[in-house]
């Protein structure tokens, strides 16, 4: 009497590799555009807090209100450079409006940066082409310095 030949554990389960790859491929591949979109945005958000802060103290120190908004403006362009942050459109406002204030009275200037980010490049359902980013520093003015 001959016995059947035993079937190999893996004969019912051929392609399957290939479904496996074809499903976790595009999953996978989705996964790591999101850690890119993540670490893009983030770091983005860094460098404008960064920009904003460096605007913000070259407002608080300058000598005139006029003067605080231009040193502002190349101040936050300039940072944003040197942090090599491609902003699609990026804008930088400053309330000088503390200088106004009578010496001897605590004033503030604040800085604001928004700069929208370009992500069109990563193609991922879901995540839009651009972001903004803002940020916003507030620095004290000297109370007791002429204004």
């Amino acid at each position: 009497m001959k016995l059947p030949t035993p079937r190999s554990p893996r004969q019912g389960e051929r392609g399957s590799a290939v479904i496996e790859a074809v499903i976790g491929v595009p999953a996978f591949m989705l996964f790591v555009a999101l850690i890119i979109f993540a670490g893009r945005t983030a770091i983005a958000h860094q460098a404008v807090q960064s920009a904003a802060a460096s605007a913000a103290r070259s407002a608080s120190i300058a000598r005139t209100q006029a003067q605080a908004g231009a040193d502002a403006q190349s101040a936050g362009a300039a940072s944003l450079t040197n942090q090599n942050v491609r902003c699609v459109t990026k804008t930088i406002t400053v309330d000088a409006s503390g200088f106004a204030t009578p010496v001897g009275t605590p004033a503030s200037v604040t800085a604001t940066i928004t700069c929208v980010i370009d992500l069109a490049d990563l193609a991922v359902p879901g995540i839009p082409g651009t972001h903004t980013v803002t940020a916003s520093v507030t620095s004290p003015l000297d109370t007791y310095r002429e204004r």
